[in-house]
């Protein structure tokens, strides 16, 4: 089997999708422990990652900014080209990563077989295999043409030292003297948001009866965290609200210390389960078996059985149907129960 030096592996969706294709690097570096892992991330979440052992680079691309058209995402990939990769893996099927993929230029290229235009891209293709396989396991599908085989390696997510550092810190302070409730109410798909009302129930159920609340929420996110706080009751003075305060790495270092975590599908989801954090997480338009679900024993996705799950890959922006039922009916009763085992209280 051929050895290489200098491996590309390019991932520039979002956060969570990068955060889902830890264990391919961690396969990748097993099998080639000499090789230089280089990991290609959408511009703005590369942070979490600059402590991830397995790589010696996160690099961003602004697939929103400047790297944003055809031509210049060509441009990049002449430019990659002349950088000495031997090893280039693709885990995203756009049209702009196959420009990339196929204008580096690199001896293998390895990439998905749909779509079709993959097929011109990369030297080799593989079977997503999407509706037989969760999606760790169709990213481990890529090393499989480099003979990795077997079970995927464990999803672990290692922070900068800055970055747990910070998270000690706030612990050290806040000097808490009950268990430490985590919540997310924001996302970047609106129907996959629980309701406002619903979150402000847990707050106001977990402040009273034994927990200390922290609220995040990221840029955008605040003025959702602030209406959550606005309709809660409860003990206030067990309540802090972090909205719009954290940094990437930190956000992911705070959740790393929580006793639960009570979150809607999205990328901070990821951030929690792949540090071990016990979680509930809340589906509404996605589903579990979509394969982009939090695992572990201490992961509980809560979702409900209704034939028009689900309604897309990530969520429409409005109900098709108009009723919202698939969050509507994940009760606050339902979900404080789950919370209050996690807990201990």
């Amino acid at each position: 089997m051929q050895e290489y030096k200098k491996i590309a592996v390019w991932q520039t969706a979002f956060l969570g999708d990068a955060v889902l294709t830890l264990p391919l690097l961690r396969a990748l570096k097993d099998r080639f422990p000499g090789a230089e892992i280089h990991f290609f991330v959408r511009g703005g979440v590369e942070s979490v990652f600059r402590g991830q052992p397995e790589i010696v680079s996160v690099r961003p691309f602004a697939k929103r900014g400047a790297q944003k058209s055809l031509n210049a995402a060509v441009r990049f990939g002449w430019e990659l080209g002349r950088e000495g990769f031997d090893l280039w893996i693709s885990a995203h099927t756009s049209l702009r990563s196959a420009l990339i993929g196929g204008a580096t230029g690199i001896k293998r290229r390895i990439g998905y077989n749909r779509p079709w235009f993959n097929r011109l891209a990369y030297t080799e293709t593989v079977d997503r295999r999407f509706s037989e396989l969760e999606e760790i396991e169709r990213l481990m599908e890529l090393v499989r043409p480099l003979g990795i085989d077997g079970p995927a390696p464990e999803a672990r997510l290692v922070l900068s030292q800055e970055a747990r550092e910070a998270a000690d810190w706030f612990w050290r302070t806040k000097n808490f003297d009950r268990p430490v409730l985590g919540i997310h109410p924001g996302s970047t798909w609106p129907t996959k948001c629980w309701p406002v009302e619903y979150f402000s129930e847990i707050v106001s159920r977990a402040s009273s009866e034994g927990a200390h609340v922290l609220v995040f929420a990221g840029p955008g996110e605040e003025a959702v965290a602030a209406r959550v706080l606005a309709e809660a009751q409860g003990d206030i003075r067990n309540v802090t609200n972090l909205a719009g305060q954290l940094r990437l790495p930190e956000l992911a270092a705070y959740l790393g210390k929580l006793d639960c975590y009570l979150t809607n599908d999205s990328g901070p989801m990821h951030l929690a389960w792949t540090q071990g954090t016990p979680l509930v997480a809340l589906f509404g338009p996605t589903v579990r078996s979509l394969g982009f679900f939090p695992r572990g024993e201490n992961a509980t996705v809560m979702e409900t059985d209704l034939d028009c799950r689900p309604c897309g890959l990530h969520g429409p922006k409005v109900c098709p149907k108009g009723h919202f039922r698939c969050m509507k009916e994940v009760t606050p009763d339902l979900v404080w129960g789950e919370l209050k085992a996690k807990l201990g209280l």
